[in-house]
């Protein structure tokens, strides 16, 4: 059994053993976090890889450090933080929290609801994220909520619901990669960002059917190596035209599956007429990629496609930040779904026969269930929609307030927080589990805007360079001292489950504390109307009225279902098994596999539309390269975490800068010396590396380091219309040698 409570024999006086999940990505491997106990020395963890379909008992170095930070207690916050003039000091619960009624009250008064902000996160578990979407419109009255998932999510999420009519990232199991043919991936580094992922890919690596899409070399392009597959060095930014370039092979050749076309979707004209523009030899000038390897791509695709639909293995299309991350990154992921219905992938055909499909890797522990439960500027739990009649009724009786109580539309998290000090603007934030002074894009205008804000309240257990900038600092729990559930990026409803107590505080009015019971707190000091349970089991049972009908529907799953190991796939409208079992025999719950028959649309036909690059590669000036940034395997995030994990920070201590060596000779950088990158936005200082797996006209960062390491100092604020998503993968720099002394 999988998912199981405290496993039996395990207990004793010196030690137990819990199974959860990691606490880092959307894979969300299984693991038995065991905990053991001696008179009077602190408690000890650790943690081994558990038997699941994703991870198959097998770890990263992130998740098998995570216990480390369990038992750390001399950089915890142990008690609320409040700011006077010298600094932060510690305070009670009580005056933390009054003081901020007093703030929200102060600042609602003079500037109306919509004065302050809420920005959450994808690591916040399902039932804080109900609660804090709830807390924000009920509580404070507020549109202005998001979370940090309009930074990594927001693009494919957008593409899906346009083409699908629905946003799973995954539409089925991520065992289904296990006999892929040929599987394309794209702007993704699952080798490095989601290490246990790559057992996934062994048996399409055996058929030489991996393709990877990425300026870089990295692990994942490497997997691709001694006949394993291909590795494509698009220029950043070329992605959306590859595609459709590919597009218009497929159709011009043939490839296309019309009987799938005809039957199960609309707007195939439309399509074909916008990738008709983009025969190779154009479109080699704007990607960077030779009209031949397009060819051999498109081909490559359409004849694992033919044999799919014969009966033969799967073909699967795989998106990743790389490519969604751009001010076109909705189109870019529309072109990658289009390709892969082009190629009749998404869903059975009428034979039930399994083809492939779509599918973006959600990168956040709860990525997934994070916009579900209504923490999403335009969005109420279980992805209905705050501008729908119906959806607003259905969440005002579940909140037992009147639907016009309900404010309407947010604002987009890039635009909130650049409109901080506005007329219009946000005066008070409340952020959580974020670190929006390293993660934000334009991130120096950010850290300055936070410190103009009369009220900002920032929720963490370690001390955040965002948490440095508050005005009230809340001390919350960590994933192994709460329950609740998490969705991975397949759409399976996890367990997690405490394995050790919070720790103790002197001061009975100190210590950290559930979000859950944050918000009722609040809540009820600010006279809300609703009730604000405290008990995660509990919010989750309001979930399930909350959900019950929507695109997100979990109101045919419980805790106990849940505990007695069924693999439960969204939507779950009522308790009903599947008629298989997992990979690894637990009984399914739900829809493991979605678009069997038909689409989210009220018709059920996917939507083909038009897709019009808005721009190509545009010429830089003189001794500029394009930015890109990106993840290490170590890091996770901003690295509030990894950074305090010695073995994990010894293996990236600091920021780096990947360079080609053409562009180290250019530009007269040395290896392991600093060098200064600069935008119009900021600049950073980082250590070089010079590696020939990165195109020449193109530098890469990781963005996990603070200070002057800081990658997003250099992005720009610039949005995908259609997503509000920022553009990190492609920001015009400039680079040279450091003269300041050495990081």
């Amino acid at each position: 059994m999988v998912e199981a409570l405290p496993m039996p024999g395990t207990e004793s006086a010196r030690s137990r053993t819990v199974q959860t999940h990691c606490p880092y990505c959307a894979l969300q491997c299984a693991m038995r976090l065991t905990v053991s106990e001696r008179p009077e020395v602190p408690d000890s963890f650790d943690v081994e890889g558990a038997s699941f379909p994703t991870n198959r008992g097998r770890l990263c170095r992130k998740g098998s450090t995570a216990h480390e930070l369990l038992g750390r207690r001399d950089d915890r916050i142990m008690a609320p933080l409040i700011r006077e003039q010298d600094g932060l000091r510690e305070a009670t619960w009580d005056e933390a929290l009054s003081l901020i009624v007093d703030r929200v009250r102060a600042i609602q008064d003079v500037h109306g609801k919509n004065a302050l902000g809420v920005f959450g996160s994808g690591a916040l578990t399902n039932e804080k994220t109900y609660a804090l979407g709830k807390f924000a419109r009920i509580a404070l009255g507020t549109s202005q909520i998001d979370y940090n998932g309009r930074w990594c999510m927001s693009s494919a999420s957008k593409a899906s619901t346009m083409v699908f009519g629905l946003d799973r990232g995954l539409p089925f199991p991520l065992t289904d990669l296990n006999d892929a043919c040929s599987v394309l991936m794209l702007g993704s580094n699952v080798a490095d960002t989601m290490p246990p992922f790559v057992q996934h890919l062994d048996g399409v690596r055996s058929k030489g059917g991996l393709i990877v899409v990425d300026p870089r070399r990295t692990a994942t392009a490497e997997l691709t190596a001694d006949g394993a597959g291909a590795h494509i060095q698009p220029a950043p930014g070329g992605d959306l035209v590859l595609l459709l370039s590919v597009a218009q092979v497929v159709l011009e050749e043939g490839f296309a599956d019309s009987e799938y076309l005809d039957e199960r979707t609309l707007g195939l004209e439309e399509l074909r007429r916008s990738a008709s523009h983009w025969w190779p030899e154009r479109a080699q000038a704007a990607t960077g990629v030779g009209a031949d390897q397009i060819r051999l791509l498109a081909r490559k695709l359409g004849h694992a496609a033919q044999g799919a639909r014969a009966g033969g293995d799967p073909v699967f299309i795989l998106t990743g930040r790389g490519v969604e991350q751009h001010r076109d990154g909705t189109d870019t992921a529309r072109a990658a779904i289009s390709l892969a219905l082009l190629l009749g992938l998404p869903g059975a055909g009428s034979d039930g026969g399994r083809r492939g499909g779509y599918g973006t890797l959600t990168g956040q522990g709860n990525g997934q269930g994070g916009r579900e439960m209504g923490q999403k500027s335009d969005q109420l739990p279980g992805m209905r929609s705050i501008a729908d009649d119906a959806d607003r009724e259905h969440m005002a009786r579940v909140w037992g307030v009147e639907a016009q109580q309900i404010p309407g539309p947010g604002t987009p998290a890039t635009q909130m927080l650049h409109r901080i000090g506005a007329a219009d603007g946000v005066r008070g934030l409340f952020v959580h589990a974020s670190n929006i002074a390293v993660s934000a894009p334009d991130a120096g205008r950010v850290a300055d805007s936070l410190r103009s804000l009369d009220l900002l309240v920032v929720a963490d257990f370690f001390m955040s360079e965002t948490a440095q900038e508050a005005d009230v600092v809340l001390p919350v729990l960590q994933w192994a001292e709460e329950e609740g559930t998490m969705t991975s990026l397949e759409g399976r409803i996890l367990r997690r489950r405490r394995a050790v107590e919070p720790p103790a505080s002197p001061d009975p009015d100190s210590g950290p504390r559930s979000e859950l019971r944050i918000f009722a707190d609040l809540a009820q000091r600010l006279g809300a109307p609703s009730a604000w349970p405290t008990e995660p089991s509990e919010v989750f049972e309001e979930i399930r009225r909350a959900t019950a009908g929507a695109p997100a529907d979990y109101s045919g799953l419980d805790y106990a279902a849940l505990d007695d190991g069924h693999a439960a796939y969204w939507p779950v409208p009522a308790a009903q098994h599947s008629a298989e079992a997992s990979a690894t025999g637990e009984p399914m719950v739900g829809t493991p596999r979605m678009f069997h028959e038909r689409f989210a649309h009220p018709d059920g036909r996917a939507r083909l539309s038009a897709i019009r690059p808005r721009r190509q590669n545009q010429p830089r000036g003189a001794g500029e390269i394009t930015f890109t940034t990106g993840r290490v395997m170590e890091h996770y995030q901003s690295g509030t975490q990894t950074r305090r994990v010695p073995a994990l920070a010894a293996a990236h201590p600091e920021a780096f800068v990947e360079v080609h060596p053409a562009t180290a000779r250019q530009f007269g950088l040395t290896e392991d010396e600093c060098a200064i990158v600069t935008s119009a936005h900021g600049q950073m200082k980082a250590r070089v590396r010079v590696t020939d797996g990165i195109r020449a006209d193109t530098v890469f960062a990781p963005f996990h380091f603070p200070g002057s390491g800081t990658a997003n100092l250099l992005t720009r604020s610039l949005t995908d219309p259609l997503s509000s998503m920022p553009e990190f993968k492609s920001t015009p720099a400039t680079i040279r040698p450091a003269e300041e002394a050495p990081l």
